[in-house]
C-alpha cells in the first residue's frame, strides 16, 4: 500500500477540520506537491450559473481561507451577487483532495494592502495594469501598460493598490476530506457544524 492508498478513518482525523485542513496541508508540503495552496475557486451568478478557475489561497486557518482578486474579474461580479463559494485542494502526489465551502466577503481595505505590499514588484504592477477579465486588444496592449507602470513606479517607490483589487475571505461551513483508494473505493469525510458541540463527522460513499 503506499502513502496515496492509505486508509481515511474516523478516529486518526481530528475532530477539528480545521487542524485536519493544517495537518493535511503540512503533509503536502512536506511530499513537495506543486504549490499546495491552490485551488479551484467555484463561483455562480444570481441564478445558478456556474464557473470555475484557479487561485492561491494565502491565508487558511479558523479565521478562513483569503485568496486576492481584482474585484471587478468575473470571479468578483460573481461574489458580489451571489457571496457564496467552494474551494478544491488536490494533491496528487498524496492522492488527496480537500472541499471547502462557504459564505464569502472581502477583506479590509488594509489587509488587501499589507499582502499587496508583500509581493514581488512585477507582480504588484501587472495586478495594477491587468483589467481582470476584460476583453484586451493584445498582447503588446497588455506589454506596454506593465511597461508604463514601471517606469513609473521603478523599485523602491511604492505601488498603490488599485480600488478595484483586495482579498476575500471564505469562512468554511462545510469540509470534505477525500482520498484515494484502490478499485474506486475511496474515503470521504465530511464535517458540518453541529450547533452547540463544535462539528459533525459523517462518511459518505464513494
Amino acid at each position: 500500500m503506499t502513502e496515496a492508498d492509505s486508509p481515511l478513518r474516523e478516529e486518526d482525523v481530528d475532530p477539528d477540520p480545521v487542524r485536519q485542513f493544517e495537518r493535511w496541508f503540512e503533509d503536502a508540503l512536506s511530499a513537495g506537491a506543486f504549490q499546495p495552496e491552490a485551488a479551484a475557486l467555484a463561483t455562480a451568478t444570481r441564478d445558478g450559473a456556474p464557473s470555475v478557475r484557479m487561485v492561491l489561497v494565502k491565508q487558511t486557518g479558523r479565521e478562513g481561507f483569503v485568496f486576492y482578486s481584482n474585484y471587478e474579474s468575473r470571479k468578483g461580479s460573481e461574489l458580489a451577487a451571489n457571496p457564496r463559494a467552494a474551494l478544491m485542494f488536490h494533491w496528487d502526489v498524496l492522492g488527496r483532495v480537500v472541499r471547502v465551502e462557504g459564505p464569502v466577503q472581502r477583506v479590509s481595505r488594509e489587509e488587501s494592502a499589507a499582502y499587496a505590499r508583500s509581493r514581488p514588484l512585477g507582480s504588484q504592477l501587472s495586478a495594477l495594469a491587468s483589467p481582470q477579465s476584460r476583453p484586451i486588444p493584445s498582447r503588446e496592449w497588455l506589454e506596454e501598460r506593465v511597461g508604463e507602470l514601471t517606469g513609473r513606479y521603478p523599485a523602491g517607490v511604492e505601488v498603490p493598490l488599485g480600488d478595484h483589487w483586495g482579498g476575500y475571505r471564505l469562512t468554511p461551513e462545510r469540509f470534505e476530506f477525500w482520498q484515494h483508494r484502490q478499485s474506486r473505493t475511496h474515503d470521504r469525510l465530511v464535517y458540518t457544524p453541529d450547533p452547540g458541540s463544535g462539528w459533525r463527522l459523517e462518511r459518505l460513499a464513494p
